[in-house]
């Protein structure tokens, strides 16, 4: 749908041209000013903005010299390291999400009896407020599931006796709401997309007593409802290696600005969604899994190491995929030698891709993990490169019959937990606006009269 009153395209050529005839900006300046692009370090680590007690990212060592030494990745949830959850999860047969919301929100393991409480309370927010499906979502539906979630999230301020409260009771209120309610929202948002804009049958299940959040969606999502244990724990596995990743990813640092302000919990959510939603940040998975369909295509033999390499080139010299020179599910902005999420995906994943008779491109990505790193570095040199959580998530998700629609979504409501964690700390401890500065490049000017322009 096109502007209203800027509707053709000799409009908008106007328009662009005069833009790009007053304004450029040479990135060249930015070594010579000192200015951190992008809130990087001319190393590529990231400028230290603050603190945190939620969150540590392990990428890399340095040495006394300050350089960046490789070193096999850890993701560690309040000190906890993730393959120690992920291990007691597979060991004792249990879902870890609603635990991993609680260490991630209160700082600590819950007891049994706290568990059960807090997925007491959780299971209680799974259903939305009356009214909420048809006046918020039904009657202003989205062909993007993310941009529904993010207005739903807004709309949930209207249902809220104190939504501008920044208490900490109130805080953990609105955050338990939140991440009870998103999997809801987005189950119904994919159910009215399906009928507005797919013509599909659409089908909408009332939440189930006693299910996890993971089987809440598989339950929900399903037309029948029905799931097996194996699939529910794998996507449990999923919400949980996504719960949080540091204060400085890029959602979490959105959250984190909109906090320092003091504005609302669901205007500060709403925009770690957005953030989310861009394909640099959440949307890459979905990037492999078309990629993947490319491979797939023009691989014969999947475990033909030349084969695949041969093709891993095309995509690096925009030869091949969508020419852009990327090789996606490759690389990350901390991780090195590996990214621990998608080690842990890897190895949950494979019995399930031999059973869904999906072996095939398991292996596919499993060469690339493989392969990628080598041919890299014999194209472009220099950066260590492993596989990154993308490279297998989607895939997962496809595994379990789950439309590309929600691949997105489904990352962001693994986050809200780490979002709402680096909320109530950026509120209840930094206590100051966040407020970076930009280098004015632009010239004094004259002001001239509207009959003096030419």
């Amino acid at each position: 749908m096109s502007v209203q009153g800027v509707n053709n395209q000799a409009d908008m050529e106007f328009l662009c041209g005069e833009y790009l005839k007053n304004n450029h900006i040479d990135l060249g300046l930015c070594k010579q000013l000192g200015v951190k692009r992008g809130l990087r370090n001319p190393d590529g680590t990231g400028v230290l903005a603050g603190l945190t007690n939620i969150c540590d990212v392990v990428g890399y060592e340095k040495n006394e010299a300050g350089e960046k030494i490789p070193a096999h990745g850890r993701l560690i949830y309040r000190g906890i390291d993730l393959q120690d959850l992920v291990k007691e999860a597979y060991e004792k047969d249990r879902f870890l999400f609603e635990e991993v919301s609680w260490l991630l929100l209160f700082g600590s393991l819950p007891s049994k009896e706290q568990l059960e409480h807090f997925q007491a309370v959780l299971e209680k927010h799974h259903n939305l407020p009356e009214g909420f499906v048809e006046g918020a979502i039904m009657r202003m539906p989205s062909p993007s599931i993310m941009n529904q979630m993010a207005r739903s999230v807004l709309g949930l301020y209207s249902y809220d006796e104190n939504p501008d409260d920044i208490s900490l009771e109130n805080l953990m209120q609105q955050s338990v709401t939140l991440i009870a309610s998103l999997p809801t929202i987005m189950v119904n948002a994919y159910q009215v997309k399906r009928r507005i804009y797919d013509k599909k049958s659409t089908f909408f299940h009332i939440p189930t007593a006693g299910q996890s959040t993971a089987e809440h969606i598989l339950s929900t999502y399903r037309a029948d409802q029905k799931f097996t244990r194996e699939e529910a724990k794998l996507l449990d596995l999923c919400l949980v290696v996504h719960a949080d990743h540091g204060g400085g990813n890029n959602s979490a640092f959105a959250c984190r600005v909109l906090s320092s302000s003091g504005t609302d919990s669901y205007s500060a959510i709403s925009a770690a969604i957005g953030s989310l939603k861009g394909p640099r940040h959440g949307g890459a998975n979905l990037k492999v899994m078309q990629q993947l369909d490319c491979l797939d295509k023009a691989i014969q033999n999947p475990l033909d190491d030349g084969e695949v390499a041969a093709f891993l080139r095309k995509l690096l010299r925009k030869e091949a995929g969508d020419k852009t020179g990327l090789i996606y599910g490759m690389g990350h902005a901390i991780y090195t030698l590996s990214d621990p999420r998608a080690v842990v995906l890897r190895q949950k994943a494979e019995s399930m891709a031999w059973e869904k008779g999906m072996e095939r491109q398991f292996q596919l990505l499993r060469q690339v993990e493989r392969l990628a790193p080598q041919v890299f570095a014999e194209e472009k040199g220099g950066k260590v490169i492993c596989a990154n959580v993308d490279l297998y998530s989607g895939f997962i998700y496809h595994m379990l019959g789950i439309s590309q629609d929600l691949f997105t979504p489904l990352f962001a409501i693994s986050r809200i937990p780490g979002w709402c964690a680096h909320r109530i700390e950026e509120v209840v401890f930094a206590n100051r606006i966040i407020r970076p500065a930009y280098k004015y490049l632009g010239q004094n000017e004259t002001y001239k009269s509207l009959e003096d322009r030419i």
